[in-house]
């Protein structure tokens, strides 16, 4: 045996292995390979579910069926992204999905008796208070509003990377953005009253 086909041959040390190598680990039928991926990335795409979906149990069925679609696909991974990038995107995808199933099932009331008594004192319970009137305005928007502004105001990512997970042109995602912020800042107009501040 030729000292390459030896190297070749040693087992992969999955906690250092790169997450191009642990996908390729899985498809090649390594069992663990995806469960270190997975857990590698869990924490980023748990937030990123909870940030695209209504509710935490819709997120957790969001992030159960992107990953076992990542799973059961991940032999289609072309490698012209980061896997975490391409993790990204079936997560999304998968919120957008469910988001469009459900929405006859939801409606937000935009009546004054459902949103929360203005805040007095800067405390704990006030910027709680805040973050679920802004939370609910982030929900009424169009959820390709929502997605984008997700992508590029929470997650950090760049248009032109937001362009590509969420498979839709830069102006397009520049566009959603702008309507969405604009949608936002009248919806939440209110805050600007110094007795509504935390």
């Amino acid at each position: 045996m030729s000292e390459s086909s030896a190297v070749r041959r040693r087992p992969l040390d999955l906690d250092e292995a790169t997450d191009r190598e642990l996908l390729g680990a899985h498809v090649d039928g390594n069992r663990d390979a995806f469960r270190v991926l997975f857990r590698r990335h869990y924490n980023h795409l748990w937030q990123l579910a909870l940030r695209t979906c209504r509710t935490p149990e819709d997120a957790a069925d969001c992030l159960q069926d992107a990953l076992l679609s990542a799973h059961r696909n991940a032999a289609r991974f072309r490698g012209d992204a980061e896997v975490r990038s391409w993790l990204h995107r079936i997560v999304v995808n998968a919120c957008l999905d469910r988001m469009r199933r459900n929405k006859a099932r939801y409606s937000v009331s935009l009546s004054e008796e459902g949103m929360p008594e203005p805040a007095v004192e800067r405390d704990d319970m006030a910027h709680r208070e805040i973050s679920m009137v802004v939370d609910a305005a982030l929900f009424r928007l169009p959820d390709d509003q929502r997605a984008a502004l997700v992508a590029i105001d929470m997650e950090g990512y760049t248009v032109a990377e937001a362009a590509q997970l969420l498979g839709v042109a830069e102006g397009t995602i520049k566009s959603r953005c702008s309507r969405g912020r604009k949608r936002l800042q009248q919806e939440l107009e209110f805050l600007h009253d110094p007795g509504n501040r935390t």
